[in-house]
């Protein structure tokens, strides 16, 4: 079983995916967290980001721990743990600029598919392009959408007063904008489910999805 979950900053995907795979029983992999684990190598390394060639030549040779149990997903670079150090502002700050290089997203979605059908019992993935490029044959494939409004009250939410929402509220719309140009997550493609998370709670969201799964038994 893989469920393929996109969707813009802040519409809920992590939680709602995580939901979703620990009351399926499966695996869960945060691609987006991929992206900041390798952003955060790039800054600790000191590398200029906008050196396309000497970002993507960092990230082939870092090497990125994952750990796909969604009580408790976590992250290492090169062995040292970066679970909470990707979260940081600055990291937020500055993905975008990495993800958008096209020989990082090539390296980091060779990765991702690999994880994808190792994967045992099923997962739960989500990004950016999941639907569309990582995961295309899904056995469930979603858009999550949400509100510019309510996606930047979420992302706040999270950080908890480590930027203020001025600072929030570019970081959402700017990675979305950003992002934009090499993965397309603000329309469904064609087979994709919309699921439009501003008016529900997170529940809902997961009970939605889980319906879904099981009409696909």
């Amino acid at each position: 079983m893989v469920i393929a979950i996109d969707g813009p900053s802040g519409s809920g995907k992590s939680s709602t995916s995580r939901g979703v795979a620990e009351r399926l029983g499966l695996q869960y992999l945060d691609t987006g967290a991929m992206y900041r684990a390798v952003t955060w190598a790039v800054q600790q390394a000191g590398v200029d980001r906008t050196d396309s060639a000497a970002v993507a030549e960092l990230v082939r040779r870092t090497e990125l721990g994952i750990t796909l149990d969604p009580s408790g997903p976590a992250f290492s670079v090169d062995g040292t743990d970066v679970t909470t150090a990707i979260r940081a502002p600055e990291v937020s700050a500055a993905v975008s600029a990495v993800a958008t290089n096209l020989e990082v997203r090539a390296e980091l979605i060779a990765r991702q598919r690999q994880i994808i059908a190792d994967a045992r019992p099923g997962i739960v993935a989500e990004g950016r392009d999941i639907t569309t490029v990582v995961a295309p044959d899904a056995d469930l494939r979603l858009l999550l959408v949400a509100d510019p409004e309510a996606r930047v009250g979420r992302r706040e939410a999270e950080l908890a007063g480590k930027a203020d929402r001025a600072a929030v509220t570019d970081q959402v719309l700017r990675r979305d904008r950003d992002d934009s140009t090499v993965a397309v997550f603000t329309e469904a493609a064609e087979g994709v489910t919309v699921i439009d998370s501003t008016h529900l709670t997170l529940e809902q969201v997961i009970d939605t999805i889980c319906g879904m799964v099981k009409e696909l038994a």
